[in-house]
């Protein structure tokens, strides 16, 4: 029996073919290979990184922003509205379609899952599918397909897979990839977790988190303010900001602690608190988080293998009528499909670069308009010799919390002063090497990506002060 035969009669999702495929099989599709070159690194005047790897998906003209994010008075039926088909023809996945977890690579693999299912009870075994991104709901969507027996051409714009996951692979730089998209999974993920597993792509648990300011360990600010007062908002007649619920209920959006905490929800949801929707908020990180430390290409490998990929192929133009669909390449060529999968970013399709003829219903086009596109950027910095630590205060304090066993804190929190980047990551308890990892979200993600490479570093340098100092 077959791997396609063994999917087809177990009905299997995602995960089955990607767990089916960690079986060899011969002639692989040829994927591109990992950059390996090393590139010219920034300097400081202050301390300097020997690696230093960054994104900037505020400026990616393929994706215009990292994830998607409900803002003050739009509704979730908005997402349902974008993911709903047109005429039979034209199907959108993504994580900006996914309502239970928008923003998320949980809700960008599941938006796969279900439009599969959708092309598949729309068309007929053997038809000609074109998926538009090769990202993880485009790669999710297009082996489901091609496992249920349809030709499927993926059309990507970049020269790689992966879209808003992005695996740099340096052995000089870096001992393990640096990961500049979508990457620190959690409980809800535990999917892609089983995935990495069966991929022997390992990953390191984080756990802990430390609080520091200018003048040392601040006590860890606690979520149930904030969780109070949207609970309090959702009962308003009328959408409010998580900030203007914080101000109903008598906290200070404002005060430093409570400010670096809101900056942590920023940079794994995208949103300022000033503009994220109180009926329909991001979710706070889990405590408990895990980074892979593999390629996580692989998953991209396995999943679009046999499948035809074609990169550097961004699409312009998709006319739809009852006979069928036609894609219009950005190199001019113009394709003929049967039914196609559009799982560009949200910021895409607010733009002009991607064109529908006839125009999107205005179903479709009301939930772009109303959707909001958020920022999240990362930073990954690497030193030969540890340089900053979440220091040995505030490392015995969750030791004393959490036990005998407890590890230094992974997660480190900037409260105060004026650092552009506040929630950082600790790669050094779990992985013994000298790597720290800076998120930052929302505005400060988009001023982040304006910056040069010089200047983006001296920023990341700046916001570990607190830490830098506790060396002392």
């Amino acid at each position: 029996m077959t791997r396609r035969t063994l999917l087809i009669g177990a009905g299997a999702g995602v995960l089955g073919v990607l767990l089916a495929s960690c079986t060899p099989e011969p002639a692989p599709t040829p994927t591109p290979t990992p950059d390996r070159s090393p590139s010219p690194q920034p300097t400081t005047d202050t301390v300097t990184p020997a690696a230093f790897a960054r994104s900037s998906w505020a400026t990616d003209p393929f994706a215009l922003g990292a994830v998607s994010f409900t803002p003050v008075g739009t509704q979730a039926s908005a997402r349902d509205a974008l993911a709903a088909p047109v005429d039979d023809r034209l199907f959108f996945a993504g994580e900006a379609t996914d309502v239970d977890a928008p923003g998320s690579l949980a809700g960008a693999l599941r938006s796969g899952d279900r439009v599969a299912d959708e092309v598949l009870r729309a068309g007929d075994e053997g038809e000609r599918i074109a998926v538009i991104g090769a990202g993880l709901a485009g790669a999710t969507a297009a082996a489901r397909l091609a496992a249920s027996g349809a030709e499927v051409t993926v059309f990507e714009a970049r020269d790689r897979l992966g879209g808003r996951v992005h695996s740099v692979v340096d052995d000089k730089a870096w001992p393990f990839p640096a990961q500049l998209g979508g990457w620190l999974l959690g409980a809800p993920d535990d999917d892609l977790l089983q995935t990495l597993e069966a991929l022997d792509v390992r990953a390191a648990p984080l756990a802990g988190a430390a609080w520091r300011s200018a003048d040392g360990a601040v006590e860890p600010v606690s979520e149930d303010p904030v969780l109070s007062a949207i609970a309090a908002a959702q009962d308003l007649p009328t959408d409010v900001s998580i900030d203007d619920a914080l101000t109903r209920s008598g906290a200070d959006p404002a005060e430093p602690g409570l400010a670096a905490l809101l900056a942590g929800l920023a940079a794994s949801g995208g949103a300022d608190a000033a503009d994220a929707s109180s009926w329909f908020p991001p979710p706070f990180p889990p405590a408990e988080r895990t980074a892979p430390l593999g390629d996580l290409g692989a998953v991209f490998d396995r999943l679009l293998e046999g499948v035809k990929v074609s990169l550097s192929s961004p699409v312009s133009r998709v006319a739809y009528d009852e006979a069928g669909v036609s894609l219009g390449i950005a190199t001019g060529e113009s394709l003929s499909f049967d039914r196609v999968v559009v799982t560009v970013p949200l910021g895409v399709l607010q733009g002009d670069g991607l064109q529908f003829a006839p125009a999107l219903p205005f179903g479709h086009r009301g939930a772009i308009s109303e959707l909001a596109t958020g920022h999240i950027e990362t930073v990954w910095l690497r030193f030969d010799e540890r340089i900053a630590s979440a220091g040995p205060d505030a490392g015995a304090e969750a030791g004393a919390e959490a036990g005998a066993d407890a590890v230094e804190p992974s997660i480190w929190h900037v409260v105060g002063g004026d650092a552009m980047i506040r929630t950082w990551i600790d790669l050094s308890p779990s992985t013994g090497q000298n790597v720290l990892v800076g998120i930052v979200g929302g505005a400060a993600a988009a001023e982040l990506a304006a910056l040069d490479d010089r200047k983006a570093l001296e920023a990341a340098i700046a916001s570990l002060a607190p830490f830098l100092d506790a060396q002392g």
